[in-house]
């Protein structure tokens, strides 16, 4: 069963205080202004990619989608608001009654995204909206950069497998929502049971350090793992000699070693080595796999190393120098009045300084070459050109506040993959340079 189709609540009992108090603040003053009801288009976008990136991911809309579901402000949480004066009483009551009954429209969960795109466009009325705006920002931006940090090192690692090990370097939920995003972007397992319960991602997992040291002797460890989790079992054999390990495991375990793991030293040099004795001793078959403050520059430096799969944890938790994606969620229309055919107005912030906006109700199309592949995110307000209707990049998610659909998350990786290959050869490099395509408005 992929519980990621249950629409399971994240665990608190809502997440309306998932947000800032501002947006409580700003309901109170459009309610008593009588603006609160006034139909809006909000937009979910970055203004540019993380220094360096060639691309970015869509990741957490299926988060965003449970947590919109369950945004509901219960008697625990308007008590704790009354108590904190944090608003008046008759925002309190209209409080008590919410439920997001608008629309809204997004990428596809792992389609991949350029400076502008509207990633998530929200409509109706300013309250229902506004409320929104936090704990939307929240899950994309961290789920978002975990995911286009996974889809890099899964360049890197061309096809070896890679396992995600961050639970520890993170908060205990975040950990969770970046084993989902890692898979998005192309890792294979994770070692966070959580993730596994949640959203039915393969986990893996043998030993550590600490199981080799409680023993009085490393070949006492190596019998009681493999004894416990039979010959295809991983064995970590960098406690103390490497090579005096890689010996006494194939000893143990004899050639039907399922791996041998590193996690210390110059991973290059220890790879090969490791390898060779692993060969003459007759465990050809025997995988090697490698642990180690990995990032995807350390993994593209190991392309040419005997390593069959990687295992990475704090650089992938904390997004690999780019813990988020700057993503900002901006009211871009809106109506003069609660009138349902009220016409919308565009409207934007204007600033100096890089922040400013770009108003009305944005459509996104990706326009390819005539060998199929991407060369320009194309973004407009108004009528879509015929020769983009059929690769615009929005699809309904919600609608009249009834979540339309939830994708298993295969399928979102899947995603994935097709849209990264879509895209010409250099979104894959690793050296630093602008969006792989431009963005065009018209």
């Amino acid at each position: 069963m992929n519980t990621a189709d249950l629409g399971l609540p994240v665990d608190v009992p809502s997440t309306a205080l998932f947000t800032d108090q501002y947006e409580l603040t700003m309901l109170q003053a459009a309610l008593a202004a009588g603006t609160a009801e006034r139909r809006s288009v909000f937009e979910v976008f970055t203004r540019r990619l993380p220094e360096g990136r060639r691309y970015g991911v869509v990741a957490g809309t299926g988060r965003v989608l449970d947590a919109v579901e369950n945004f509901r402000f219960d008697a625990d949480v308007l008590g704790f608001l009354r108590e904190n004066a944090i608003v008046d009483e008759p925002t309190l009551k209209w409080l008590a009654s919410y439920r997001f009954g608008g629309d809204i429209w997004g990428y596809p969960e792992g389609e991949v995204y350029f400076p502008g795109s509207p990633i998530l466009r929200v409509e109706g009325s300013f309250a229902e909206c506004v409320l929104l705006e936090t704990v939307v920002l929240s899950i994309l931006n961290h789920d978002s950069a975990i995911a286009a940090a996974a889809s890099r090192m899964a360049s890197a690692a061309g096809g070896r497998p890679l396992v995600e090990m961050g639970a520890r370097r993170t908060h205990e939920l975040a950990a969770v929502a970046a084993a989902r995003a890692a898979y998005i972007g192309g890792f294979a397992t994770t070692s966070d049971l959580a993730a596994g319960f949640r959203y039915g991602i393969p986990t893996v997992g043998t030993s550590a350090h600490a199981f080799t040291l409680l023993h009085d002797r490393e070949r006492d460890a190596f019998q009681a793992q493999v004894n416990s989790l039979g010959r295809g079992t991983t064995l970590l054999v960098d406690t103390y000699d490497v090579a005096e390990a890689v010996r006494m495991a194939v000893e143990v375990a004899g050639p039907e070693l399922g791996a041998v793991r590193i996690d210390s030293g110059d991973l290059l040099l220890v790879a090969h080595r490791v390898r060779q004795q692993l060969d003459e001793l007759g465990a050809r078959d025997t995988r090697i796999i490698v642990t180690s403050d990995l990032d995807e520059y350390a993994i593209a430096s190991l392309a040419a190393a005997p390593v069959d799969a990687y295992g990475v944890g704090t650089q992938l938790v904390t997004g690999s120098g780019h813990p988020t994606c700057s993503m900002v969620y901006k009211l871009v229309a809106r109506a003069e009045s609660a009138d349902p055919k009220a016409p919308l107005e565009a409207v934007a912030k204007r600033s100096t300084g890089g922040k400013t906006s770009i108003g009305g109700r944005k459509w996104a199309a990706r326009r390819l070459d005539e060998r199929g592949v991407a060369e320009a995110e194309v973004i407009g307000t108004g009528v879509v050109p015929v020769a983009l209707a059929d690769r615009q990049l929005l699809v309904e998610l919600v609608k009249g506040g009834q979540v339309l659909s939830r994708e298993p998350l295969d399928a979102v990786r899947d995603r994935h993959a097709a849209s990264l290959a879509d895209l010409p050869l250099s979104a894959t490099q690793l050296s630093r340079g602008e969006p792989v395509i431009p963005t065009e408005y018209i």
